[in-house]
């Protein structure tokens, strides 16, 4: 299934259906390099977890990857990447450590990756950065 245009995405109704739609693209996108998607959307009482993913190209082997996904019209707020703050970041580590207790028997390397999704040209533009930030806790 082709990404949906960001012209497309725009024209949905609210912002959930936005994210819905950004994170099929992104996940997609993710799997193309090489990504293999374990979950999606995982809710626990610490947060949500946009994708859970293992990347068997990371130099230290099999490594189980948190990825934030941030998708934006342009970067005229800043790069999407940009909008993971500290607080977004300590919410996705405490959500990890939630998954990793009751959701998993990973005992591998683990990472918090972020992509970020920006409309340009009538295309999404992806900027992937793994290993974006250590656990703040």
């Amino acid at each position: 299934m082709p990404d949906r245009s960001p012209r497309s995405f725009r024209a949905l109704p609210d912002s959930v259906a936005r994210g819905r739609e950004a994170e099929a693209a992104a996940v997609a996108w993710l799997r193309r390099q090489g990504y293999r998607i374990v979950a999606r959307n995982v809710r626990t009482p610490a947060g949500e977890i946009d994708a859970v993913a293992i990347d068997g190209e990371a130099p230290e082997g099999e490594t189980l990857c948190f990825i934030e996904i941030k998708a934006r019209f342009g970067t005229r707020f800043g790069a999407a990447v940009a909008a993971v703050g500290y607080r977004k970041q300590a919410r996705l580590a405490r959500a990890a450590q939630w998954y990793l207790a009751l959701r998993s028997r990973w005992q591998g390397p683990c990472r918090f990756d972020v992509l970020g999704l920006e409309a340009r040209q009538g295309a999404w533009r992806y900027d992937l950065v793994r290993d974006a930030f250590e656990d703040p806790g």
